[in-house]
């Protein structure tokens, strides 16, 4: 053929243009999907893009090929057009030339195929083009993913720290259950510290919960000989501020290692409608060290996260009025006002987020203090138990717990 291209360009337009045609008139039966991992998926996408690129390059030159080819014919074709008594060019033969009328004829059929191959190899540009504007977009959904997974990735590894640790401190009778009691496991999380401790867990640190009706999070676990306890609050070093508005409070916030805040929306997922213990630790600047439990249940955000606490209970917090059920104490921030004051708002004329009952008889959200203030009314703002070290000492630790009973917990 007059306009033949290289052999390597031949190959590869015809295999295109074939591929395009089969594509078109005989579809392959397609196969079935096959799951390939990332890295697999990324070489693919660069090859495919490289490919893409190629491609058009050599359409783009055979187009410039066949451009120049027709401006020959052009000219060949005025040629042609000459009177019969014209002398033709000294190079040309009658081989190469056709004479007389046959030469348009032969020359307009060439021109039918040159544009029907032109159009073909545009239609294949296109579908090359489109074909590399899909793989870009399906490159930069795999970056999102790539993203996404990262992101993900320290979340798992904590949970995949503790979770070797829980199946090697499994009982034997739970070792010895039965298959459909495994799998079911293996489809959910515990829904509080309590249930690892039953689960044979004995170490503490930090575990991936799910309570009912709850997404999962993150919670430290101290287990002890009587049970697993999830830790709700900790003070040691005033590394975090706890002079926090309503949703903080609700939310949680700090460091679940250091310093912290649960959230009061996660403490209620977690107790439910159970009963269950609180305990509550503090430390003063002298090493001494007290521990007090008692039944609590807390509710949810209609009622302020109200705690129930029992009369002894009630009374030590600073409840006014007790009824033979108790007290319903309201949690309160300074931009929510639900303590039992009618004429102050405690958090704000304290400090922090607290179940306040008159102001003056605990608050262990208050302000940090690494030395005892001078003044008395600063140092009422701070971290105190008025019936342990009185109201105007600053203790130096807390830590708050919580559990379910134990027959609450069995059920």
């Amino acid at each position: 053929m007059l306009c033949a291209p290289t052999a390597r360009a031949a190959l590869v337009l015809c295999a295109a243009t074939a591929g395009l045609l089969s594509a078109r008139g005989h579809p392959a039966p397609p196969e079935p999907p096959r799951f390939a991992s990332w890295d697999e998926v990324n070489v693919l996408a660069h090859g495919l893009l490289q490919l893409g690129h190629g491609l058009r390059e050599h359409v783009e030159h055979t187009r410039g090929q066949l451009g120049a080819l027709e401006q020959r014919l052009a000219a060949c074709g005025y040629a042609c057009k000459e009177p019969a008594g014209a002398a033709a060019p000294p190079q040309a033969s009658a081989t190469q030339v056709p004479s007389g009328e046959a030469a348009p004829k032969a020359l307009r059929s060439l021109q039918t195929q040159l544009k029907t191959q032109n159009s073909r190899i545009e239609q294949l540009f296109q579908k090359v083009a489109q074909q590399q504007r899909h793989l870009e977009k399906q490159h930069l959904r795999i970056q999102h993913l790539q993203s996404q997974v990262g992101l993900l990735a320290p979340m798992h590894l904590g949970a995949g720290l503790a979770k070797p640790a829980r199946r090697k401190r499994l009982p034997k009778t739970a070792q010895l259950a039965g298959p459909a009691h495994n799998i079911s496991r293996l489809h959910r999380l515990p829904r509080d510290c309590q249930e690892l401790f039953e689960e044979g867990e004995r170490q503490s640190g930090l575990f991936q919960i799910q309570p009912q009706g709850s997404p999962p999070f993150l919670v430290n676990c101290k287990m002890t000989s009587d049970g697993g306890w999830t830790v709700i609050q900790r003070r040691q070093d005033g590394s975090v501020d706890f002079n926090q508005p309503w949703e903080a409070y609700k939310a949680g916030f700090g460091d679940p290692q250091g310093e912290f805040w649960l959230g009061l929306e996660k403490v209620h997922r977690i107790t439910g409608d159970r009963s269950s213990r609180l305990a509550v630790q503090l430390q003063d600047w002298e090493g001494n060290a007290e521990s007090l439990q008692f039944p609590v249940h807390l509710g949810g955000e209609d009622t302020a996260y109200s705690l129930q606490l029992t009369a002894p209970v009630a009374s030590e917090l600073g409840a006014t009025t007790i009824t033979p059920s108790g007290l319903s104490l309201p949690f309160s921030t300074w931009d929510q006002d639900h303590d039992l004051r009618g004429d102050k708002n405690c958090a704000k004329s304290l400090s922090g987020g607290w179940w306040f009952g008159t102001c003056g008889h605990s608050n262990l959200n208050g302000q940090y203090f690494r030395s005892v203030p001078e003044q008395r009314q600063q140092r009422k703002k701070g971290i105190f138990w008025r019936t342990w070290r009185g109201r105007y000492y600053p203790l130096q630790a807390t830590a708050m717990l919580i559990r379910p009973t134990v027959a609450d917990a069995a059920s």
